[in-house]
């Protein structure tokens, strides 16, 4: 089949990579320009690059629907269009332009984590697997009937990170099955359970800045889910900022005020956490690694070297 291909960073880099190499004829890409959102700095392969490299045709937009766009999607003559990683919305009279519509690909387990991050709030929400869904696109985001749909577990230590490079390696064969599946004249997709939809924000500094209210287990899910290369979970310490990138859930039960700089169990400090903190029945969030804002890494028994004091959310 002819594709046409809308797609971004590493997962639309990935995603092209497998056309190219698939019995599809790709007549014509479309990108984002480069972003300086911290999020869009990360896995940011170039899908420009690799479509100049074989010759084809790229068209840089931030939102599709212009006349000029248009025009040259007609003369590509798609049967179908493949969206990876795009950001913006797409109009009806690009996606319905293909033959066979346009098949959108998602890194989560649709209906639900529709949106942004998907790996990041899954992980947070101590989902225990995620995802890789392709589905054809309407007029809802993240919403048409599913084509296939590939899950890969989370494990109890995994970061973002982890299920990054574990999704990744899903969206390729998933965008040639699908296509594959297409082409065979198949059109009995699974229509999504729209009363379990959730659909998320893109994620910005507010969401990484660590509130010590939360339970322990969460706060350990932030940390994993904020890992680097992401921007870390932060928090303040006699009014400077530092980073949490390494920490686990205590062993003992601690009590007191939350965010309280408590005691030390092994080579981590234990910091208070959780709204019912007073109570005494919860973990606390046994910090191990810091980093402070000039870039500098630490163990948390380096950096905290008396008890007492506080980690606040803000300065």
């Amino acid at each position: 089949m002819r594709v046409v291909m809308f797609g971004y960073q590493t997962w639309g880099h990935r995603t092209l990579q497998a056309l190219l190499a698939s019995e599809h004829e790709v007549t014509l890409v479309v990108t984002h320009p480069a972003s300086d959102h911290p999020y869009e700095r990360i896995w940011n392969d170039s899908v420009a690059d690799l479509a100049a490299a074989h010759g084809i045709e790229v068209l840089v937009r931030d939102r599709p629907g212009d006349p000029e766009l248009l025009d040259r999607l007609k003369l590509a003559d798609p049967d179908v269009i493949v969206a990876t990683n795009w950001r913006t919305w797409i109009p009806p009279e690009i996606f319905q332009l293909p033959r066979y519509g346009t098949l959108n690909v998602h890194d989560s387990l649709l209906p639900a984590y529709g949106g942004f991050s998907p790996l990041i709030w899954a992980l947070i929400n101590g989902e225990r697997e995620v995802g890789v869904t392709a589905h054809m696109m309407d007029a809802e985001l993240d919403a048409g009937d599913i084509v296939l749909q590939r899950a890969v577990p989370v494990g109890d230590r995994d970061t973002t990170t982890d299920l990054f490079h574990r999704t990744l390696a899903l969206f390729g064969p998933i965008t040639v099955g699908g296509l594959d599946l297409i082409a065979s004249g198949r059109t009995d997709w699974t229509p999504q359970d729209r009363s379990r939809a959730s659909f998320f924000h893109k994620r910005a500094e507010e969401d990484s800045r660590i509130d010590w209210t939360w339970p322990a287990e969460d706060l350990d899910r932030l940390v994993r889910a904020q890992s680097d290369p992401y921007p870390n979970a932060f928090t303040y310490h006699r009014g400077r900022r530092i980073r949490i990138v390494g920490a686990s859930v205590s062993k003992g039960r601690y009590g007191g005020t939350p965010g309280r700089i408590f005691i030390r169990e092994g080579d981590a400090v234990v910091i208070v956490a959780g709204a019912e903190a007073r109570r005494g029945r919860g973990h606390g969030l046994a910090v191990e690694r810091i980093r402070t804002e000039d870039g500098t890494e630490l163990a948390a028994a380096d950096y905290f070297t008396t008890m007492g004091g506080y980690l606040t959310a803000r300065r």
